[in-house]
Parts: C-alpha cells; structure tokens; sequence
C-alpha cells in the first residue's frame, strides 16, 4: 500500500531518515523522501576528484561540492530562477563547464572558512528541507586495487583504470586512510529511525562513506532500520558482471557484515530499446539473485521503482521513497502522530 498525504504536522513529526552515498542516485532519492519527513539527512562523499569540483579541489584547495550541490538542488524550496541558477554550467572563458552551484559553494567555502559551515550556511541560504553533511572534511582521495594486483589512485581514473585492466575491482581505499568522520554525521547516524545506502555507485559514491573512520560501525550499532537500495543498472567501468548480491556482497565487505537487514531493489522492466542501448555501453539491468541474498541473511523486497519515461533508467523519486516508507511503517515499533500517513505535496 503507497503511503498517503498527510498534513504539516506529520511530516514536521516524520522518521529520522539518514541516506548515505553520493552522486544522482542519492539526489534523486532525497528529492521522494522529502515529501514524507522534515528530518532528513544527507551524509555525503567527498572523494570526487574529476569535473568541476575537481578543477575546484585543484584550483583553490576546497573539498569537491558536486555531490553536495546536488544533494542541495534535490532538498531546496527556491524559487524556479534560483534553481536554474544552480544549475547553469557557464559556456565559454576560463569557468567554462563549471555549475554556478559549484562557485556558490566555493564561494561560502571562502567566507565561512570551512567546508561544513559551507555547507550549513548554504542549506540555509537555500531553506532545504533537511541536512546535507560532508562524511568528513578531511582532504581524501580514492584508490582500487584490482583483482589482478594493479592499483589506480583517484576517482576519476578508476572508470578508464578498469576498462583497461578488464577485471573486477577487489577494494577500494582512501587517502589517507581511516579520516575523521564528521562528528554530525556520526551523531545523526546514531538517532536514526532509518538508514538508507544508496542508490549510487557502488565503489565511487556509497563505500567511500564507509571508509571513513567509525561510519560502518555507527551503522551496524544503530537500532534503526538499515536497507540498501540497489541501483537498476549495472555500471560500465565499476560493476559490469555484478548481480545484487555482489553488490551487496562488496558493501557488506567495505563495511561491516551485520550492517544492512534488506535490500530493496527494482522490480520493472526496463524498456527494450533502452536496455539496448545500455547493453552496447557494456551495462544491463542489474539481476536479483533471490537465493544467494537469502543465504547472506539479508531480507529481500522487489518493488517496480523504475521511471517510466525518460533518457536513462533510473529510479522513479516518488516510487522510490513511497516504498520505502511503506517498509519502515511495516517494520517500525512507534508510528508517528498516530498515522500511518507521512507524505506532503510541495
């Protein structure tokens, strides 16, 4: 049953929700939950080092803010010409390629003088419903070691590394190793309701998250309800080949074996022409390995979460986080405000 439409109050009283991970999977998960809870976080990775938050990170020594900003696009409640400024990519001169979302960022990174109070003030500038909170402010790089024993250092690379090595990455690793974690996001870990990892890359946007100091451990000690999201596609250049289970498999392996009860993953059918046109980029929809997540001890939901139009199969924001509030109502010990109802129409 889809959750229904509830008033102010419920949503101001809705689930603590924590979504780990980066890139557009998450963005586009937040943009659903919104709707259903005010107390929503965003824990976000700062590995990125390719783009326009790479040219940042090179150019003036900030953290990337690709993955922030986009996490912010999805949270705020801005007038139309804001979001179309946030997401204008200048055309020609020396920013060209560069979002202005990006140069905002940059720009409170100056004035506030540190990445997270950066980060604080523009939710604020942009009255997000929520929080988005960098994993760690330390200055990290991303490495994969691959299973033939080579070693690329960097995120950006890692996509060019392996299709030319052609084989699977064995782990990934952060530079340094063991950073701090932010000390909020460790805090809105442990008061929890529900803690959701991905969807996203596997290897570049979810498990940096977990390298950091004391993240995987925060979660496996949560009492909240923990599910990974599956992606609907595998990805050329980091997980072709994988079934759910192997994605699982490398998260829990990163991780802590004990830290995700379920794994909810897609259940529609990807449109043939579309599923064509991923097949000649060397991805496919990604396949559910029923029994092998069952012996792994982990619960197991399919539900259609697929858009049903569009460019690129990706999750549908509503379907998405109306499953997943529909699991947690079925799982949880309080419901809120004597309602089964947490969703708000913008």
């Amino acid at each position: 049953m889809s959750a229904m439409l509830p008033s102010r109050q419920l949503w101001a009283q809705g689930p603590r929700i924590v979504a780990i991970g980066g890139g557009t999977g998450l963005s586009t998960m937040l943009r659903g939950l919104k709707k259903y809870t005010k107390n929503l976080t965003a824990i976000v990775t700062v590995s990125d080092d390719g783009g326009g938050s790479g040219m940042l990170r090179r150019d003036i020594g900030m953290l990337p803010p690709g993955d922030i900003r986009h996490c912010m696009e999805s949270l705020a409640n801005t007038e139309p010409v804001m979001q179309q400024l946030l997401t204008y990519r200048f055309e020609s001169g020396t920013l060209r390629g560069q979002c202005f979302g990006n140069l905002l960022l940059a720009a409170l990174n100056g004035v506030t003088g540190s990445f997270d109070e950066a980060v604080r003030s523009m939710g604020q500038v942009l009255a997000i419903s929520g929080t988005v909170i960098p994993v760690t402010t330390t200055d990290v790089r991303l490495t994969a070691t691959f299973e033939n024993g080579a070693y690329v250092v960097g995120e950006s690379n890692i996509f060019g590394f392996k299709k030319q090595q052609d084989c699977r990455i064995d782990h990934v690793e952060l530079l340094p190793a063991h950073p701090k974690a932010l000390p909020d996001a460790l805090d809105a870990i442990a008061a929890a309701d529900l803690i959701l990892l991905g969807p996203g890359s596997l290897y570049t946007s979810i498990i940096p998250n977990l390298l950091v100091d004391g993240v995987a451990e925060a979660i496996a000690a949560s009492d909240a309800q923990k599910i990974y999201v599956c992606n609907i596609m595998t990805q050329d250049g980091e997980t072709e080949g994988y079934t759910a289970a192997d994605h699982l498999a490398a998260l829990l392996r990163h991780g802590t074996a004990d830290m995700v009860e379920l794994c909810l993953a897609n259940s529609s059918p990807i449109p043939p022409e579309l599923a064509e046109r991923y097949r000649a980029e060397g991805a496919e929809a990604l396949t559910v390995d029923r029994e092998r997540i069952a012996r792994m001890g982990v619960e197991l939901v399919e539900r259609p979460l697929a858009s049903p139009s569009g460019d690129f199969a990706r999750h549908d924001p509503d379907a998405l986080a109306s499953a997943v509030l529909d699991i947690y109502r079925a799982r949880a010990v309080h419901i809120y405000g004597g309602s089964e109802s947490y969703r708000i129409e913008k």
